[in-house]
């Protein structure tokens, strides 16, 4: 098992993978540094292994993809994970692998946005997407994480091996996220300072298709841990809607003793109905839910079982 792995997957950066390898390197020389190259048209696989990294290939396309195939194959008391495009520095990570060896931490992030994100990112929509999107998982979550979309961060053995990757592609980083946040597990954050692409490196992030994706997980993943609080938004709301058709009804009745729309009260009858079916669905997935988080807890005992072995 090594001490500290550092993680990098690759797509197309033989612009930077090198320097990336040699800085992480000199940050942590007892690291050991894995690149994995996810298809890559150029040489971005040659030139990080001249740079001393270990090369591994994932070839189902996508970061997630690449994430799912490092957690699976590499054991490490302390994971680093970073970009290849050269826009984190290696000088943070000691900070970082720190706070994962000395003080038991499950995932640190490396928080752009309280920094030089907004000045050096000169992507449109990305500074708003980035603002939404942490906004919207803080509430929802009930979380304080600083950059819910950063690619730098440090993980504990436990959150590795114990974190389903379900994402294929950007929308990592936000599974991430919302997992740490319902396992209960440790999060502290360390303000990095980011810099844009250098010239001539492009970004494999779709502002529009990936933000999509990436609030699409959001709500997804709150229906999945949150299901009494969204099955309930969904019934307080055909309630609402049953209610605004009922009430005209009502006052007609007992002013004239007369139901003018019977087929509308049908409807809302059924509407209500749907309702307080959603209510206990709710109640139902809620009760699993509790139960998953009871095994998901033992799970963590073998799992520490296993890192002492």
């Amino acid at each position: 098992m090594d001490k500290i792995a550092v993680l990098i997957p690759c797509y197309n950066e033989s612009r930077t993978v090198e320097k990336v390898v040699k800085d992480f390197k000199q940050a942590l020389p007892e690291s050991t540094i894995y690149v994995y190259d996810n298809n890559s048209s150029d040489n971005t696989a040659e030139l990080a292994k001249k740079a001393g990294a270990i090369v591994r290939h994932e070839y189902q396309q996508g970061k997630g993809n690449v994430i799912r195939r490092m957690f699976r194959e590499i054991d490490a008391e302390c994971y680093i994970m970073t970009d290849g495009d050269d826009t984190y520095p290696a000088e943070y990570a000691r900070e970082m692998a720190d706070k994962i060896l000395q003080r038991n931490v499950d995932m640190v992030v490396g928080d752009r946005l309280s920094s030089t994100y907004f000045e050096e990112n000169k992507r449109p929509f990305h500074n708003m997407g980035n603002s939404i999107v942490r906004k919207s998982i803080n509430f929802l979550f009930k979380s304080e994480i600083k950059d819910i979309m950063t690619g730098y961060r440090a993980f504990s053995y436990q959150f590795v091996k114990s974190f389903p990757v379900l994402s294929k592609g950007f929308e990592i980083e936000t599974e991430m996220s919302i997992h740490a946040i319902d396992k209960n597990m440790s999060i502290e954050n360390v303000i990095i300072e980011y810099r844009d692409r250098p010239e001539g490196s492009e970004s494999k992030l779709n502002t529009y298709s990936d933000g999509l994706k990436v609030l699409f997980t959001i709500f997804r993943l709150y229906r999945n841990y949150k299901p009494i609080n969204f099955f309930s938004i969904i019934a307080l709301l055909l309630t609402v809607i049953s209610a605004a058709f009922f009430v005209p009804i009502l006052i007609t009745y007992t002013r004239t003793g007369l139901v003018p729309n019977f087929p509308t009260l049908i409807v809302c009858g059924f509407i209500i109905m749907a309702a307080l079916m959603s209510l206990f669905t709710g109640i139902v997935l809620q009760t699993l839910r509790q139960k998953d988080r009871q095994d998901f807890e033992m799970n963590l005992i073998h799992i520490s079982e296993f890192q002492k072995r």
